[in-house]
């Protein structure tokens, strides 16, 4: 039997913040000693559809690196659609229920959150076994549906889904939080003291400055959902004549995206789509600056982009709002603009468009030495000593 039990809606080879910060942790607990195993749906995200390998299956067991991976049936989905996204995950929450009421689990259990009702059930299954229940807090939902205008505030799912909110908070008996707004959250509305544990990347690459062009490039490289806004990006940003903007992924925006791009040449965008993660990593290893949007201020979100284009060198464009805000400024990453305010960005991209190569290559070198604090080994290593795993 495994030491620890992992629970997450989402895992590689599936793409995106999300899988990549749960198979960080899994590994770096396994190179801590301990024996890890990983329970989530079949590979779906962000597509929305069942990857080839895992089509006409119920479950399916892996090994991924010494990493024992089960993988349960879903109804999958990335449609805006709201009500069709909670079939979605009532759909794994079902099969995941019975699962942990029956399979033999450790008497440690990480469960990530969100999405809430999949956190809400597993927490009270293994609150019933009397398990050690380590909540893994990366958005704060409902109040991000609030912001993003997905949900009305006191409506009956709101109420609802405060209601799950609170209730995993209290059973939980160690909490983790991705930002110091998450964790001053869940100490507000629950009285419990949670763990900051950021998202920091783990990898050797750098980019690799290149002065054999005279444009600059920009890319985006993540999930196009309702979240990010790179849509409303695309329609809204004034690209001046030296500069380009390269995007890469996938979500429920990129039918959208791809047919303003066709329809809009003159923009300057291009789109890639996703690419795998070495492959995407060698594509923008030449370019200038990552570009970090957000559709709309979101409390306690911090995008992990942020940490790992630091770490790998590039300058960022943050334009997202909130602590991700405080962070870029804090280490000197980049650039900041107020979120929804494409009259500054494209007034602050114009200026940029001035920097010369050599200016550009001051400024990686700059955020790749301000970045070192952004170490994962260090962080585990601290939770670790805090007893809560």
């Amino acid at each position: 039997m495994p030491d620890i039990l992992i629970v997450s809606n989402y895992y590689p080879p599936e793409k995106g913040a999300a899988a990549n910060r749960i198979e960080q942790l899994a590994l770096k607990l396994q190179k801590n000693g301990y024996k890890v195993e990983v329970v989530c749906p079949l590979g779906n995200y962000p597509k929305g559809k069942l990857f080839p390998e895992y089509k006409n299956k119920f479950s399916v067991v892996e090994n991924q690196s010494g990493i024992i991976v089960k993988r349960l049936w879903i109804y999958p989905s990335n449609s805006s659609n709201i009500a069709k996204r909670m079939l979605s995950v009532a759909s794994f929450s079902s099969v995941l229920f019975f699962h942990l009421l029956f399979a033999k689990t450790p008497k440690k259990v990480i469960v990530q959150s969100p999405p809430l009702l999949l956190s809400f059930i597993a927490v009270t299954v293994l609150h019933w076994q009397q398990k050690k229940i380590i909540l893994n807090v990366s958005d704060l939902w409902p109040l991000a549906a609030l912001e993003l205008k997905v949900l009305k505030s006191e409506s009956l799912s709101h109420k609802f889904l405060k209601y799950l909110e609170k209730n995993i908070y209290y059973k939980a008996s160690a909490i983790m939080g991705q930002s110091n707004e998450i964790v001053q959250h869940i100490n507000k509305i629950s009285g419990r003291t949670a763990h900051l544990y950021r998202n920091f990347p783990d990898h050797l690459h750098q980019s690799k400055p290149d002065q054999s062009h005279k444009r600059i490039h920009l890319f985006y490289a993540g999930l196009l959902g309702v979240a990010q806004g790179v849509f409303e990006l695309c329609k809204a940003i004034v690209l001046p004549d030296n500069m380009e903007l390269h995007i890469f992924g996938d979500g429920a925006d990129a039918v959208e995206i791809k047919q303003f791009i066709h329809k809009n040449p003159q923009h300057n965008i291009t789109f890639h789509g996703m690419l795998p993660r070495e492959e995407l990593l060698q594509q923008i290893s030449n370019y200038d600056i990552a570009i970090v949007p957000l559709k709309t201020r979101i409390y306690g979100s911090v995008p992990s982009k942020i940490f790992e284009y630091g770490a790998l060198g590039y300058p960022i464009l943050y334009f997202g709002g909130g602590e991700g805000e405080d962070i870029v400024r804090e280490f000197e990453l980049g650039w900041v603009v107020p979120v929804e305010n494409f009259e500054l960005l494209n007034r602050k991209l114009a200026e940029i468009s001035k920097l010369e190569t050599a200016d550009i290559l001051s400024l990686k070198l700059r955020v790749l030495n301000n970045s070192k604090p952004f170490n994962l080994d260090e962080q585990i290593t601290k939770l670790i000593e805090d007893g809560v795993f």
